[in-house]
């Protein structure tokens, strides 16, 4: 086994040990404190560690956010990431690095090379699973120097939230290789949506540090206070395409899924990526399915 392989699965196994959710509780509250020292202390040691492009936020100093996720889900210019045109195309909802993308094959989506997980395992065996059996897929990971809100790919009316319970797994690339079913493990946020190109998926994958995800409609989501599968109350919402959906405070992973037949993943596409939100990710295909 090779140098690189054992310490990926030692990073990997350690995981399995940690208190993930409580770890993640106990971030959840100290990225939320208000008080100027313990605050700016927490932004300048994020900033340290990684290289954050504030040119893009409206605002651009980085100690006048109210809390640490503040500044870690901040708002950008209106101008900062143009919205690929044409009623066809179909944009990327976050800034990220593309994990996994391509074809599900029949209920089959790919993780990693040797690793593979299944619809109905990712969307906890909702009726809706089977919509998108043999239908395309993009895993996009959002590392915690990207911007952090996330996007409608489409337009279209929001159908159904569905909290599912898991882990908290770091999502990772080691992770991704060394954990089995590791996007089907994790607490998740399915949405669903109609849109003039069939239903369309986001899924809100969970990971070890990440305080709570938030829908618009909803607000936050996790944690949750009984972690069970959980068909939140329909909300009557159309979102436009670009429209904010919800945000991850701190990094993890979104998945979009589409029917077969209904849209075509861009060719450049292809795993190790960088994407940003409103770049081109697929086209609608239209005509008769």
């Amino acid at each position: 086994m090779s140098g690189a392989s054992w310490s990926g699965r030692a990073f990997a196994g350690l995981q399995y040990a940690l208190p993930q959710h409580a770890l993640s509780r106990l971030i959840l509250a100290a990225t939320r404190v208000r008080t100027p020292w313990f605050k700016n202390a927490l932004i300048k040691g994020f900033l340290r560690l990684y290289e954050v492009d504030m040119g893009d936020a409206q605002t651009a100093e980085p100690l006048r956010f109210g809390s640490f996720n503040e500044f870690f889900t901040r708002p950008l210019k209106p101008t900062a990431r143009p919205v690929a045109a044409g009623a066809d195309i179909i944009v990327s909802p976050v800034d990220g690095t593309v994990s996994q993308c391509g074809a599900i094959e029949q209920d089959q989506l790919l993780q990693a090379k040797g690793q593979t997980y299944t619809l109905d395992d990712l969307l906890a065996g909702q009726p809706w699973a089977s919509s998108f059996a043999s239908g395309s897929f993009c895993t996009i990971y959002l590392a915690p120097y990207n911007y952090h809100r996330i996007h409608m790919p489409a337009g279209g009316k929001l159908l159904g939230t569905v909290y599912v319970p898991g882990r908290l797994f770091s999502v990772n690339a080691t992770t991704a290789r060394h954990v089995p079913r590791l996007f089907a493990r994790n607490e998740r946020v399915l949405t669903l949506f109609d849109t003039e190109f069939g239903k369309m998926a986001v899924v809100l994958v969970g990971a070890l540090n990440v305080g709570s995800m938030a829908t618009v409609w909803a607000g936050d989501i996790t944690p949750a206070a009984q972690r069970r599968i959980t068909v939140l109350p329909a909300a009557q919402m159309t979102l436009a395409k670009a429209a904010e959906l919800g945000r991850f405070n701190m990094g993890s992973t979104v998945i979009v899924l589409f029917q077969a037949q209904r849209a075509r993943l861009l060719p450049q596409l292809c795993a190790g990526l960088q994407v940003k939100f409103g770049e081109p990710l697929a086209q609608i295909i239209r005509g008769p399915v």
